[in-house]
């Protein structure tokens, strides 16, 4: 995995005073690291190829054994131990971090009303395999080698669906898993009534409460309107001159 660290083994337990040991890497066989015993030398060669060994390469003075540090996709690739008395090779192959799928809502295509459209996809990889998953039973799959690119991958439900799908991005070493979650992208006719029933309910009641205020409103408004009449008929009564009496003498 790209980060960790990996040695690549010489087989050997210790070495002959006479002995040359030379890794190279590459097509080109570039000198990356040296051991010659019979000079005490031990020298590594970390900036060639633009410097993609700066500070990453060690070598074991006892067995001429060869460890790479924090290790990145372009070291990936052949590596070749030269010895006085043997030749061995090394296949290097390094796989990046893998990123979550992600699913979502195929916007392109034609699917019916009765099913859902789905889509898993992931940008920048390689060395890859992406499925789909109903429960444990694979349903479909691609897969991509040498090169970095994006891949997607359909998916078709029908609206009553309610299986358990999963979308798996994996290499040979480790894998990165997207459960989907059907009540959020997938909503089954039912479901969509359910909302409309909602806001139809809430308006009635809404309708409701305002009848029922404005009528309030024109009851009160009508009481206090027959008792100011009430008040001003009394008050008019009340307020009546008293006739004067005419006295004879």
């Amino acid at each position: 995995m790209e980060g960790d660290s990996v040695t690549l083994d010489s087989d050997l337990t210790e070495m002959m005073d006479d002995d040359l040991i030379l890794w190279t890497f590459g097509p080109e066989n570039t000198r990356i690291a040296e051991i010659n015993v019979l000079a005490d030398s031990m020298t590594v060669f970390d900036d060639v190829l633009d410097g993609i060994f700066r500070d990453r390469l060690k070598l074991d003075d006892q067995t001429g054994s060869l460890t790479i540090t924090h290790t990145r996709t372009d070291h990936a690739g052949h590596y070749k131990l030269d010895i006085k008395r043997a030749i061995k090779t090394f296949s290097l192959t390094v796989y990046g971090v893998l990123p979550v799928p992600v699913i979502s809502r195929n916007s392109s295509s034609s699917s019916s009303s009765s099913s859902c459209s789905l889509v898993c996809s992931v940008v920048n990889v390689s060395h890859v395999t992406l499925s789909w998953f109903r429960g444990t039973s694979l349903l479909s799959s691609i897969r991509v080698s040498d090169l970095s690119i994006s891949l997607s991958l359909p998916l078709e439900l029908e609206d009553q669906d309610k299986n358990s799908y999963s979308c798996v991005l994996n290499n040979p070493i480790s894998n990165q898993t997207q459960h989907l979650d059907i009540t959020r992208l997938c909503h089954t006719s039912a479901d969509q009534g359910l909302p409309l029933l909602y806001v139809v309910l809430i308006a009635a009641g809404s309708l409701l409460i305002v009848a029922a205020v404005v009528i309030c409103c024109i009851c009160k408004k009508c009481r206090k309107s027959v008792e100011t009449q009430d008040e001003d008929r009394t008050d008019s009564v009340l307020c009546k001159p008293t006739p004067a009496k005419t006295v004879s003498s």
